[in-house]
């Protein structure tokens, strides 16, 4: 998959040190793969969940969110957010925050 892009991961890991090596190890499964469609990826990322439009993958033992757009026939996902729990649990990231 072609992911775009990786700048707000870096970002992230920037304030959240301790994410750096999931999100890398995410990001490396990510471009590797060629997913289908979503049963596809869930064989191999089990704990995605699919929330309206967006897949939501927990990253780093349930710490981070890495919510995205799949678009599985293009190969193309693109990263909408980067959050830790907590701040997924407010859900400011569905009204667009």
């Amino acid at each position: 998959m072609h992911v775009i892009a990786k700048p707000p991961l870096v970002a992230f890991w920037t304030h959240h040190p301790d994410a750096e090596n999931a999100l890398n190890t995410w990001y490396r499964t990510m471009q590797k793969n060629i997913f289908t469609d979503f049963n596809h990826l869930r064989a191999t990322f089990p704990s995605a969940d699919q929330v309206g439009e967006f897949t939501v993958f927990n990253v780093g033992g349930n710490k981070y969110r890495v919510i995205t757009k799949v678009y599985y026939a293009q190969g193309v996902v693109l990263i909408r957010n980067v959050l830790t729990h907590a701040e997924y649990d407010r859900n400011n990231w569905k009204r667009g925050s």
